[in-house]
């Protein structure tokens, strides 16, 4: 099983900028995809955004035209770029891999249990 690495996290004020990176320990199959989850103490883990191996890619509404996903497929690195950080994004950021053959929307991938998931990288945004 691929363990995944995040890294990035940090305390920024409202309006700054953050970039984390999500670091593959092992191969991971080419056809899979890549995704960026967030979750808040107490609250259900949410989907940020998916990018799939042909670099397509999906956005949660609430971060769209904010955050950027993109992937360093020879170094099997995923990034996600925030921008205009606002204190709603306030949670602990998830890496997941995971094979979109397995069926269900992407952002179900807690629900079902699936995927590879990382340890998590905090991100505070203060006012």
């Amino acid at each position: 099983q691929v363990h995944l690495l995040e890294c990035g996290g940090a305390s920024v004020q409202a309006g700054g900028s953050l970039r984390l990176s999500c670091a593959a320990s092992a191969y991971v199959d080419s056809t899979y995809s890549m995704a960026w989850f967030r979750q808040v103490p107490g609250e259900k883990r949410e989907g940020v955004a998916t990018i799939d191996s042909d670099g397509s890619t999906k956005y949660d509404y609430s971060v769209k035209g904010r955050f950027t996903i993109s992937k360093d497929n020879a170094k099997t690195i995923v990034y996600l770029q925030m921008q205009d950080l606002k204190p709603e994004d306030t949670a602990m950021y998830y890496c997941v891999s995971y094979d979109p053959k397995a069926g269900g929307a992407w952002y179900d991938l807690p629900f079902y249990g699936l995927g590879s998931w990382g340890q998590g990288t905090q991100v505070t945004v203060v006012s």
